[in-house]
């Protein structure tokens, strides 16, 4: 919750210098809703400096000004971060997104300048009052997303609150105001001007939200999916069967199935992105032969259009890949196959369960059921393998110097056709880690049917 000490203490101190503070903005708005919040914060008709000034005389672990230029001044109390920003107005030129500002006006212009009513209150420290002069308690009640004033000019403004607008519908589970939405629908594709990096911010806010999936179904109705995640897109008009979900809403509910892990959530919304590129019909059958390959590049490519970061990148493309598998496993599978799978979902095996349990998205019972008890299973079988060898430690016990010992070869990409086929050998369980004699038959062997000169 708030830190009602803090803010007091800190409104107490601008007050004794002559100034008034004010908790403005998404800290106001979470307090009436009851929402925990880390972070406060306040608008001033103190100058900078003298913000800095009096936050230092609060004694905090430490002050940064790096949104000085934008009038801001920050410090940090323990694990609470609070940010002080000069009153200021911001008038734009058209055709520009870079506003002339103006400091030390008053709190209704600052207010004025916000993007969503709800976010445009501000709370008085001395006397408790909400300032609130475009009506974002009642809309908070009602449960909205409105625009302050006309929302044509504010997504003109800053295109980015497009996407903004819609994750406060994923995080708090309110409505567009329908001027609102309409303005959004009309404004899709301003989207193409925000940076690749500041829209990848906003899905990682939405994507862990509570009502992720009812935030993607909007960005798909509002066009806005389309803008920026084309391949999303198609999904919402590839069918799955005359009688089942298109492709699309399969995976909304896959998401809804997910619990809020930033990986899982991006793997849920990326798993099937190869359907629409696959979709061969036969004999009135639908079948997306190798969709899961399809989808593992396509997921890692459109990530890196984002600019994400290439770690993140490859745990989601890899889950995307290997989800079938996880489908399909069977209780006949050797323990070399799930060994298999267990190394190739490394670090993210887990995870990979649990999209394998939201998969399944039937509405009969006993089907979900039956994909539940199944991952049940599979958990259950790498649980044991586990505890019988550290996969770290699997590997092929002879290495590439053994090998161009043994066969006075030169290096080469026969070494890698040799090594793999021993750690297959030491994942079906037909050769142990440390035999390296047994190691130098099987290799010989191998050489000798597969890679004669």
């Amino acid at each position: 919750m708030l830190d009602e000490a803090l803010a007091e203490r800190l409104g107490r101190l601008f007050r004794e210098n002559g100034y008034q503070l004010y908790l403005v903005g998404g800290s106001v708005r979470d307090e009436l809703l009851g929402r925990a919040t880390h972070d406060l914060d306040f608008t001033t008709d103190a100058p900078t400096a003298e913000t800095r000034r009096i936050l230092e005389a609060a004694r905090p672990h430490g002050v940064f000004a790096i949104g000085e230029k934008f009038g801001t001044i920050g410090a940090t109390f323990g694990d609470v971060v609070v940010e002080i920003t000069t009153f200021r107005s911001e008038r734009y030129e058209p055709g520009s997104r870079k506003p002339e500002v103006r400091y030390g006006q008053s709190l209704e212009e600052d207010l004025s300048r916000r993007d969503f009513t709800i976010n445009a209150m501000a709370r008085d420290l001395v006397t408790g009052a909400i300032i609130d002069p475009f009506g974002g308690k009642s809309d908070l009640e009602a449960g909205l997303v409105r625009a302050v004033g006309e929302p044509m000019v504010r997504f003109a403004e800053d295109p980015l609150r497009l996407l903004r607008a819609v994750r406060f519908v994923a995080q708090l589970g309110f409505a567009l105001d329908p001027s609102t939405r309409a303005a959004i629908a009309r404004s899709a594709s301003a989207l193409r001007q925000v940076s690749r990096e500041r829209i990848f911010e906003e899905m990682n806010r939405l994507l862990v939200a509570p009502h992720a999936a009812r935030g993607l179904r909007l960005l798909a109705e509002l066009g806005l999916l389309d803008e920026f995640l084309p391949e999303v897109g198609e999904m919402r008009h590839t069918t799955q069967g005359k009688r089942s979900k298109d492709v699309f809403e399969h995976t909304l509910r896959v998401i809804e199935r997910t619990p809020p892990d930033l990986i899982l959530r991006w793997a849920a919304l990326l798993h099937d992105i190869g359907k629409p590129r696959t979709i061969v019909q036969t004999d009135n059958e639908i079948h997306f032969p190798g969709h899961e390959h399809v989808g593992e590049r396509l997921s890692e490519e459109l990530l890196l259009r984002l600019r994400a970061d290439a770690n993140l990148a490859k745990r989601v493309s890899r889950l995307a890949g290997l989800h079938m598998r996880a489908n399909q496993y069977e209780d006949e599978w050797s323990d070399g196959a799930v060994r298999r799978l267990m190394r190739d979902a490394v670090p993210d095996l887990e995870l990979l369960l649990k999209l394998s349990t939201a998969d399944v998205t039937s509405y009969k019972a006993a089907k979900v059921e039956a994909a539940v008890d199944r991952v049940r299973r599979l958990r259950e079988r790498t649980q044991k393998l586990e505890e019988e060898a550290s996969l770290e430690e699997i590997r092929s016990p002879l290495n590439g110097d053994d090998l161009m010992a043994m066969f006075t070869r030169s290096p080469g990409p026969w070494i890698r056709d040799v090594k793999d086929y021993l750690l297959d050998q030491v994942l079906e369980g037909n050769l142990a880690i440390g035999d390296r004699e047994r190691a130098e038959q099987l290799a010989r062997q191998f050489v000798r049917e597969h890679l004669a000169a």
